[in-house]
């Protein structure tokens, strides 16, 4: 009897500690739980489709301040972004690209493979999956030379997962005029004598590269020749005399990435790493990897889409003079202002499909 009572009052004893320790644990997870900042309801909201509208309402204005140089670039260097995108991510992926770093762009192209009139995107009439991003790149840009060739004197692709700075784009871009046979990207070196353009670092296209990428195939010198989308387009662009231009900054720094910040900040690449065999020019590790000019970063989380808008847009160390600040190019005072900058044309007035 002593024995069975002995092995009850353990029972009892373990039975108590553990429904302790379950109840101390609750109590202590609804206390930080209640504690931890939730994000503004207008970026929370997309998680839930409850009221996309309400991105709408993430301010987009900037600090007070001196921004006559960029503003005169954004109507001298005009720069059209399309992004590619399909029907399942536009409310995981794209909307926080339309409600932060896209609205610097001139013009602005959502492009899947099937048409919305709400988001809106423009259907390109293809499938969906990897082996289907070079047909979309090539019908996009057809789309975009058939019906906004005047409308910008640069034209970007981007992924729905990669963010651009579009000031610093212009900086780049004004060294040069759209009348030059020349793509600037994140130059990789394999495949293609000259090298090709990352497409998830995202590449810009001048006018005369898309009018020669276009006529490519209009005369069957490019074909689909594989689903490698960005390999494939550089191999077009160097049969057409299209140059892969160097996008380093004047320190010689990158400023298209594949990868995010932290990646090419903190991160190490394993030499066995396709990386380093890939890239085009010798690669840095840390601080100095990259400019203080950056353009893109790949694989950026949705809702870090505002988080990059805000750290580039906004935040700003007090009484710091920035190191890096190269004069504005002499090409630059030579460019036409050809038209003030205007919002995107209303997708829905001439929605049309590529053929």
């Amino acid at each position: 009897m002593a024995f069975i009572s002995g092995r009850n009052s353990w029972l009892a004893f373990m039975l108590g500690m553990l429904i302790g320790f379950f109840t101390i644990f609750l109590l202590v997870h609804n206390i930080t739980h209640s504690f931890r900042v939730k994000a503004p309801v207008a970026i929370r909201s997309w998680k839930t489709i409850e009221d996309m509208a309400l991105l709408e309402k993430v301010p987009h204005v900037h600090q007070p301040g001196s921004s006559k140089v960029s503003d005169d670039l954004s109507q001298k260097v005009r720069v059209l972004c399309w992004i590619m995108t399909g029907p399942s991510n536009l409310y995981t992926k794209a909307i926080h690209l339309k409600y932060s770093w896209t609205r610097h762009c001139n013009v602005v192209l959502f492009m899947s493979s099937t048409t919305n009139t709400s988001f809106p995107t423009i259907g390109l009439e293809t499938k969906e999956g990897r082996d289907q991003l070079y047909w979309k790149t090539i019908r996009a840009f057809q789309y975009v030379h058939k019906n906004y060739y005047d409308q910008a004197d640069w034209f970007l692709k981007a992924d729905d997962d990669t963010y651009i700075v579009v000031d610093n784009l212009r900086w780049m871009l004004s060294n040069y005029t759209p009348d030059q046979p020349v793509y600037f990207g994140k130059r990789f070196k394999p495949f293609a004598k000259q090298g090709y353009m990352s497409g998830g670092a995202g590449y810009v296209l001048s006018k005369e590269a898309l009018n020669r990428f276009v006529k490519g195939f209009d005369t069957g010198v490019c074909q689909h020749t594989t689903s490698v989308e960005d390999l494939a387009l550089g191999q077009c662009m160097e049969k057409m005399g299209v140059i892969a231009g160097d996008s380093r900054d004047t320190e010689k720094r990158e400023t298209f990435h594949p990868f995010p910040p932290e990646s090419h900040l903190t991160g190490h690449f394993d030499k066995s790493f396709w990386y380093w065999s890939y890239c085009f020019y010798p690669i840095v590790e840390g601080p100095q990897c990259c400019s203080d000019l950056a353009i893109s970063f790949h694989y950026i989380d949705p809702t870090w889409m505002h988080g990059l808008e805000y750290l580039v847009y906004h935040l700003r160390a007090y009484g710091y003079d920035h190191r890096y600040q190269p004069p504005l190019p002499e090409a630059a005072g030579r460019l036409p202002v050809t038209h003030e900058k205007k919002p995107a044309p209303d997708i829905k007035a001439n929605e049309t499909s590529s053929s």
